[in-house]
Protein backbone atom coordinates (compact mmCIF):
# COMPACT_ATOMS: atom_id res chain seq x y z
CA UNK A 1 0.00 0.00 0.00
CA UNK A 2 2.76 2.40 0.94
CA UNK A 3 4.56 1.97 -2.39
CA UNK A 4 1.47 1.67 -4.53
CA UNK A 5 1.85 3.32 -7.97
CA UNK A 6 -1.38 5.20 -7.30
CA UNK A 7 0.49 7.32 -4.78
CA UNK A 8 2.91 8.55 -7.42
CA UNK A 9 0.16 8.99 -10.00
CA UNK A 10 -2.43 10.73 -7.82
CA UNK A 11 -1.00 11.97 -4.54
CA UNK A 12 2.55 13.05 -5.35
CA UNK A 13 1.54 15.65 -8.00
CA UNK A 14 -0.93 17.15 -5.50
CA UNK A 15 1.78 17.25 -2.84
CA UNK A 16 4.09 19.09 -5.22
CA UNK A 17 1.28 21.55 -5.99
CA UNK A 18 0.79 22.18 -2.27
CA UNK A 19 4.52 22.74 -1.81
CA UNK A 20 4.60 25.24 -4.67
CA UNK A 21 1.65 27.08 -3.15
CA UNK A 22 3.49 27.30 0.18
CA UNK A 23 6.60 28.65 -1.53
CA UNK A 24 4.50 31.23 -3.33
CA UNK A 25 2.88 32.54 -0.16
CA UNK A 26 6.27 32.77 1.53
CA UNK A 27 7.82 34.66 -1.38
CA UNK A 28 4.81 36.99 -1.74
CA UNK A 29 4.78 37.79 1.96
CA UNK A 30 8.52 38.43 1.95
CA UNK A 31 8.27 40.70 -1.10
CA UNK A 32 5.46 42.87 0.23
CA UNK A 33 6.89 42.89 3.74
CA UNK A 34 9.48 45.20 2.27
CA UNK A 35 6.81 47.66 1.06
CA UNK A 36 5.88 50.06 3.86
CA UNK A 37 2.39 51.51 4.07
CA UNK A 38 2.24 55.18 3.16
CA UNK A 39 0.12 56.06 6.20
CA UNK A 40 2.24 54.03 8.63
CA UNK A 41 -0.60 51.79 9.82
CA UNK A 42 0.46 48.54 11.50
CA UNK A 43 -1.08 45.11 11.17
CA UNK A 44 -2.70 45.32 14.60
CA UNK A 45 -4.14 48.77 13.85
CA UNK A 46 -5.51 47.57 10.53
CA UNK A 47 -7.24 44.59 12.16
CA UNK A 48 -8.76 46.85 14.78
CA UNK A 49 -10.09 49.26 12.17
CA UNK A 50 -11.58 46.47 10.05
CA UNK A 51 -13.37 45.13 13.13
CA UNK A 52 -14.61 48.59 14.10
CA UNK A 53 -16.08 49.23 10.68
CA UNK A 54 -17.97 45.92 10.89
CA UNK A 55 -19.36 46.78 14.33
CA UNK A 56 -17.36 44.08 16.10
CA UNK A 57 -15.86 45.49 19.28
CA UNK A 58 -15.35 42.51 21.60
CA UNK A 59 -12.38 40.81 19.88
CA UNK A 60 -8.91 41.08 21.40
CA UNK A 61 -5.81 41.41 19.25
CA UNK A 62 -2.61 39.85 20.58
CA UNK A 63 0.93 39.27 19.40
CA UNK A 64 1.89 35.64 18.80
CA UNK A 65 5.22 33.89 18.45
CA UNK A 66 6.43 32.51 15.15
CA UNK A 67 6.31 33.44 11.48
CA UNK A 68 2.99 33.46 9.58
CA UNK A 69 1.23 31.96 12.60
CA UNK A 70 -1.59 34.50 12.30
CA UNK A 71 -5.06 33.20 13.12
CA UNK A 72 -8.37 33.95 14.76
CA UNK A 73 -9.21 31.77 17.77
CA UNK A 74 -13.01 31.61 18.20
CA UNK A 75 -12.70 29.84 21.55
CA UNK A 76 -10.97 32.81 23.16
CA UNK A 77 -12.38 35.36 20.69
CA UNK A 78 -8.91 36.70 19.97
CA UNK A 79 -6.93 37.51 16.83
CA UNK A 80 -3.31 36.43 17.21
CA UNK A 81 -0.89 38.15 14.86
CA UNK A 82 2.67 36.98 14.36
CA UNK A 83 5.65 39.19 15.12
CA UNK A 84 6.09 39.98 11.42
CA UNK A 85 2.51 41.27 11.24
CA UNK A 86 1.47 42.77 14.56
CA UNK A 87 3.79 45.81 14.67
CA UNK A 88 4.79 45.81 11.00
CA UNK A 89 3.89 48.83 8.87
CA UNK A 90 3.87 46.91 5.60
CA UNK A 91 1.42 46.08 2.83
CA UNK A 92 1.77 42.36 3.57
CA UNK A 93 1.14 42.76 7.31
CA UNK A 94 -1.94 44.92 6.80
CA UNK A 95 -3.43 42.43 4.33
CA UNK A 96 -2.86 39.41 6.58
CA UNK A 97 -4.21 41.21 9.66
CA UNK A 98 -7.31 42.35 7.81
CA UNK A 99 -7.89 38.79 6.63
CA UNK A 100 -7.85 37.48 10.20
CA UNK A 101 -10.22 40.26 11.20
CA UNK A 102 -12.45 38.97 8.39
CA UNK A 103 -12.65 35.60 10.15
CA UNK A 104 -13.63 37.27 13.43
CA UNK A 105 -16.38 39.14 11.58
CA UNK A 106 -17.61 35.88 10.03
CA UNK A 107 -18.11 34.41 13.49
CA UNK A 108 -19.68 37.59 14.86
CA UNK A 109 -22.15 37.80 11.97
CA UNK A 110 -22.98 34.08 11.87
CA UNK A 111 -21.54 33.39 8.42
CA UNK A 112 -23.07 30.07 7.29
CA UNK A 113 -20.04 28.14 5.96
CA UNK A 114 -17.92 28.86 9.03
CA UNK A 115 -20.73 27.69 11.32
CA UNK A 116 -20.99 24.47 9.31
CA UNK A 117 -17.21 24.03 9.47
CA UNK A 118 -17.29 24.37 13.25
CA UNK A 119 -20.13 21.83 13.44
CA UNK A 120 -18.14 19.13 11.63
CA UNK A 121 -14.84 19.93 13.37
CA UNK A 122 -15.14 17.12 15.97
CA UNK A 123 -15.67 14.52 13.24
CA UNK A 124 -12.81 16.03 11.27
CA UNK A 125 -10.45 15.75 14.24
CA UNK A 126 -11.37 12.09 14.65
CA UNK A 127 -10.95 11.47 10.94
CA UNK A 128 -7.55 13.14 10.69
CA UNK A 129 -6.31 10.97 13.58
CA UNK A 130 -7.89 7.59 12.90
CA UNK A 131 -8.72 7.40 9.18
CA UNK A 132 -5.41 6.22 7.75
CA UNK A 133 -4.54 3.89 10.67
CA UNK A 134 -7.95 2.21 10.28
CA UNK A 135 -7.47 1.80 6.54
CA UNK A 136 -4.00 0.33 6.99
CA UNK A 137 -5.22 -1.98 9.75
CA UNK A 138 -8.11 -3.04 7.55
CA UNK A 139 -5.74 -4.02 4.75
CA UNK A 140 -3.40 -5.86 7.12
CA UNK A 141 -6.22 -7.79 8.80
CA UNK A 142 -8.21 -8.08 5.56
CA UNK A 143 -11.25 -6.50 7.21
CA UNK A 144 -13.25 -4.55 4.65
CA UNK A 145 -15.35 -2.91 7.35
CA UNK A 146 -12.33 -1.15 8.87
CA UNK A 147 -11.25 0.06 5.43
CA UNK A 148 -14.67 1.55 4.69
CA UNK A 149 -14.89 3.23 8.10
CA UNK A 150 -11.42 4.73 7.55
CA UNK A 151 -12.39 6.01 4.11
CA UNK A 152 -15.60 7.51 5.52
CA UNK A 153 -13.66 9.31 8.26
CA UNK A 154 -11.15 10.57 5.72
CA UNK A 155 -14.06 11.84 3.66
CA UNK A 156 -15.03 14.06 6.61
CA UNK A 157 -11.57 15.64 6.44
CA UNK A 158 -12.06 16.34 2.74
CA UNK A 159 -15.47 17.93 3.38
CA UNK A 160 -13.92 20.15 6.06
CA UNK A 161 -11.21 21.33 3.69
CA UNK A 162 -13.76 21.86 0.93
CA UNK A 163 -15.85 24.10 3.20
CA UNK A 164 -12.68 25.92 4.24
CA UNK A 165 -12.23 27.33 0.73
CA UNK A 166 -15.28 29.64 0.70
CA UNK A 167 -14.49 30.60 4.31
CA UNK A 168 -10.99 31.73 3.36
CA UNK A 169 -12.02 33.44 0.13
CA UNK A 170 -14.81 35.28 1.92
CA UNK A 171 -12.45 36.47 4.67
CA UNK A 172 -10.06 37.81 2.04
CA UNK A 173 -12.90 39.53 0.18
CA UNK A 174 -14.05 41.20 3.38
CA UNK A 175 -10.46 42.29 4.05
CA UNK A 176 -9.96 43.80 0.60
CA UNK A 177 -13.26 45.69 0.69
CA UNK A 178 -12.54 47.05 4.17
CA UNK A 179 -8.99 48.10 3.30
CA UNK A 180 -10.16 49.96 0.20
CA UNK A 181 -13.19 51.63 1.77
CA UNK A 182 -11.33 52.67 4.93
CA UNK A 183 -8.34 54.04 3.07
CA UNK A 184 -5.96 51.96 5.16
CA UNK A 185 -4.17 51.16 1.91
CA UNK A 186 -3.89 53.36 -1.15
CA UNK A 187 -4.93 52.15 -4.60
CA UNK A 188 -1.25 51.66 -5.41
CA UNK A 189 -0.82 49.44 -2.35
CA UNK A 190 -3.95 47.33 -2.84
CA UNK A 191 -2.52 45.02 -5.55
CA UNK A 192 0.31 43.92 -3.24
CA UNK A 193 -2.09 43.04 -0.45
CA UNK A 194 -4.30 41.14 -2.90
CA UNK A 195 -1.34 39.10 -4.13
CA UNK A 196 -0.40 38.08 -0.59
CA UNK A 197 -3.95 36.98 0.19
CA UNK A 198 -4.35 35.18 -3.15
CA UNK A 199 -1.13 33.27 -2.56
CA UNK A 200 -2.31 32.31 0.92
CA UNK A 201 -5.61 31.03 -0.50
CA UNK A 202 -3.72 28.74 -2.87
CA UNK A 203 -2.28 26.86 0.10
CA UNK A 204 -5.81 25.77 1.02
CA UNK A 205 -6.44 24.73 -2.57
CA UNK A 206 -3.25 22.68 -2.45
CA UNK A 207 -4.24 21.01 0.82
CA UNK A 208 -7.63 20.11 -0.62
CA UNK A 209 -6.00 18.68 -3.75
CA UNK A 210 -3.77 16.44 -1.62
CA UNK A 211 -6.71 15.17 0.41
CA UNK A 212 -8.88 14.55 -2.65
CA UNK A 213 -6.07 12.63 -4.34
CA UNK A 214 -5.50 10.57 -1.20
CA UNK A 215 -9.22 9.84 -0.86
CA UNK A 216 -9.42 8.70 -4.49
CA UNK A 217 -6.37 6.52 -3.96
CA UNK A 218 -7.92 4.86 -0.90
CA UNK A 219 -11.18 4.22 -2.76
CA UNK A 220 -9.34 2.69 -5.72
CA UNK A 221 -7.22 0.53 -3.43
CA UNK A 222 -10.31 -0.74 -1.67
CA UNK A 223 -11.94 -1.61 -5.00
CA UNK A 224 -8.76 -3.36 -6.16
CA UNK A 225 -8.84 -5.45 -2.96
CA UNK A 226 -12.37 -6.58 -3.83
Amino acid sequence: MFFDPLYFILVLPAVLLAMLAQLRVSSSFKKYSEVRTQNGVTGAEAAQEVLRRAGVDNVRIEKAQGHLTDHYDPRDNVIRLSESVYDAQTVAAVGVAAHEAGHAIQYAHGYGPIRFRMAILPMTNIGSTLALPLVILGFVLEMAGLIYIGILLFGAVVVFQLVTLPVEFNASRRAIVALRESGLLTEDEMPGSKKVLSAAALTYVGALAVSLAQLLRLVLLSRRRR
